[in-house]
């Protein structure tokens, strides 16, 4: 018995959301890699001709129509000569536009294929866009658009779920979400025989997801045997998340092979075999967001990024992210990435013909830091912005803002004839929250003025990103003030949860080579926007909160991924807590947490653009979807709350009688 070999090509490619052209050299790319690597099939990402994250531009013709046109490039060059390529693009038919993989082989069309079941939680709004294709197991002929018949001299082809029945194999596709449903096509696909069966996806980057991911690639061949071939996108295409690639083989239940998950590269074709990577929380922080940062820097134009850095543990990750992503390019010039370096230098404004000297050197030219301090702000926390920012090689900017704050409060003065005083001093909590704010506004002004000016400064052209540093809890607790410093051009951060940010900044004092980093973890989080008074305890952030950073998480996490409301939420911690607090006082916590929640919600509606990593992310542009008024003493639920706590003592005492009498 002869024994059949076939060399299979899946990729991860970096695409941007409506640039066909450079979406074109990217796929030619790819092909070329396959074809050289003696592929007879590749597979690519989800929607790569147009980009996944085009939005509201899939309602546009013109987008169907360069995809056509792309596709066209394709089909008349030698990309599909003996090689069998696999497109992800939009495609209308009999007036109704899908989600699609076409198949190529030879200048021709040999299949369309709709996707069966969209993705419409979270992230994703697919059936804003797309409809599913409901003819299960059917083919239908398509007409193909007139400038590929005549390129092509092939006027129609077949669109379904069907199966290519090839000389020595049989393969079939799966589009992302469908990978992920309690009846997943490559079931009934595996059962009847495919031997082959391939998903281009467009997936993000979410903190230990991928281990569910390749446990569900490999759980697709372990029962029935087989092949799956998983492509994905990477990078940012122009929004909130980062696509982390992991393009991967499995065979009969074992990963044969696996692709990067973050990478500053366009291209990544996976045909060889590797050990399965799956990486720590940590070092997922440190390479996600930083590609993200680096993909958004090289596409927008811009020079640099600008951080306000007041040396707490927020902008100290931000920072420390920062320093990865110029650690990542730099181990990417040097592995010959010509791409990197050409951005780099571009980025960077070197001379012709100078090359980056190290992560430093390129920090030192694309970021710059600034410590805004006023007679609030300690000496600790400036000396330690100072050397995180040399540990890091930034350009650093040291002033103090008390000037602009006071001038502020003077011409509030001579507006009004009063001046307000912060509460140590006698003042209203109304007044002592104005104070602070006003600190936390100048300091948002002054970045955008440094973002804009700094590289005239330098002698340089274009303009700094500022980045933001606000985190998910805060966020979600409104915890912030708005239009302070978490106004931003885009949060590297704002998807992270404080837990996972202190755990980042232990591992990366370590492993990124920035020690200071271990101090900024140590020191008591502190907005710092209070007057020190001797023999009053300096101001600290669970204390202004009213609840620790271990239990919002927790409020996040019940919120949005267990779907409660107030009295769900209370029924989940009293069970989670019922060791540590009476139920009167957790009753007291989930109230509080639900009474400024509900208060501060509208701060979500302007939150900076954010690095999508946690499941209860606050981000309301397209996420977490709720209203930002509310009756925030929230009656009827906190009665029930209250009814039940007062009751479940009394439940708890008859659950131990009833014990009693049994033993």
């Amino acid at each position: 018995m002869r024994r059949r070999l076939a060399t299979l090509a899946t990729c991860s490619l970096n695409q941007w959301a409506m640039d066909f052209e450079g979406n074109l050299r990217r796929i030619q790319h790819s092909i070329a890699a396959a074809r050289k690597a003696g592929a007879t099939y590749r597979v690519g990402p989800e929607l790569e001709v147009c980009g996944y994250g085009c939005e509201d531009h899939f309602f546009e013709l013109d987008t169907v129509e360069h995809c056509w046109e792309v596709l066209q490039e394709l089909l008349v060059s030698d990309a599909t000569h003996d090689l069998l390529v696999d497109v992800g693009m939009p495609v209308i038919h009999r007036g109704v536009l899908y989600n699609c993989r076409l198949l190529l082989l030879d200048g021709k069309v040999l299949l369309i294929r709709p996707k069966l079941h969209l993705a419409n939680d979270g992230n994703y709004r697919e059936t804003r866009y797309f409809a599913s294709w409901k003819h299960k197991g059917q083919l239908e002929e398509h007409s193909l658009p007139r400038d590929i018949a005549a390129a092509t001299g092939q006027s129609s082809c077949s669109f379904g779920d069907g199966v290519l029945c090839l000389a020595d194999a049989t393969l079939a596709s799966e589009t992302c979400e469908e990978l992920f449903t309690p009846q997943a096509p490559h079931i009934s696909l595996a059962l009847a025989g495919v031997e082959v069966i391939s998903n281009g996806s467009g997936s993000h980057h979410q903190l230990r997801k991928l281990d569910t991911r390749l446990d569900l690639i490999k759980g697709a061949t372990a029962k029935a045997g087989g092949v799956y071939m998983y492509a994905n996108q990477q990078g940012c295409d122009g929004g909130r998340l980062y696509y982390d690639g992991c393009a991967c083989i499995a065979v009969n239940g074992g990963l044969v092979a696996q692709g990067s998950q973050f990478s500053l590269g366009d291209v990544e074709v996976v045909t060889a075999t590797v050990p399965p990577r799956i990486h720590a929380p940590e070092e997922e922080i440190a390479l996600g967001p930083a590609c993200w940062l680096w993909d958004y820097l090289r596409r927008s134009g811009a020079s640099g990024f600008l951080l306000p850095l007041s040396g707490g543990a927020d902008s100290s990750c931000t920072a420390a992210i920062v320093g990865s992503m110029c650690q990542l390019a730099v181990k990417a010039i040097a592995a010959g990435d010509a791409i990197v370096a050409a951005d780099a230098a571009r980025i960077g404004q070197y001379a012709p013909g100078q090359a980056v000297a190290d992560a430093s050197e390129l920090a030192g030219r694309l970021f710059h830091t600034t410590y805004m301090g006023t007679v609030n702000s300690s000496g600790a926390t400036r000396q330690r912005a100072k050397v995180l920012a040399q540990e890091i090689g930034a350009y650093h900017v040291d002033c103090n803002i008390d000037s602009l704050v006071a001038a502020v409060v003077a011409l509030f003065g001579s507006i009004t004839g009063k001046t307000p005083r912060f509460r140590v001093d006698g003042g209203s909590n109304a007044e002592n929250l104005a104070l602070q704010n006003i600190q936390a506004r100048l300091r948002m002004v002054v970045a955008f003025l440094l973002a804009q000016l700094l590289p005239w400064v330098r002698g340089r052209g274009s303009f700094l990103l500022v980045l933001g540093s606000a985190n998910v809890d805060e966020a979600l607790r409104g915890y912030l003030t708005k239009y302070d410093c978490s106004a931003a051009d885009i949060n590297p951060i704002g998807g992270i949860s404080k837990a996972d940010l202190r755990r980042f900044l232990t591992w990366a004092a370590v492993h990124l080579g920035y020690p200071h980093l271990a101090e900024v973890e140590a020191a008591p989080p502190t907005a710092e926007l209070e007057p020190l008074r001797e023999g009053i305890a300096p101001q600290s952030d669970e204390a202004d909160m009213g609840m620790s950073y271990e239990e919002l998480g927790l409020y996040g996490r019940l919120r949005k991924v267990s779907r409660c409301g107030p009295l769900a939420m209370f029924r989940q911690a009293c069970s989670l807590w019922r060791e540590r607090y009476t139920p009167q006082q957790v009753g007291w916590g989930v109230k509080h947490f639900f009474k400024f929640y509900a208060i501060n919600r509208h701060k979500a509606t302007v939150l900076t653009p954010s690095y999508h990593a946690e499941s209860y992310s606050p981000d309301d542009n397209r996420f977490d979807h709720r209203p930002f008024l509310y009756n925030t003493a929230w009656p009827w639920q906190f009665r029930r709350i209250d009814a039940l706590a007062a009751d479940l003592p009394q439940q708890h005492h008859q659950q131990q009688q009833q014990q009693v009498k049994q033993q």
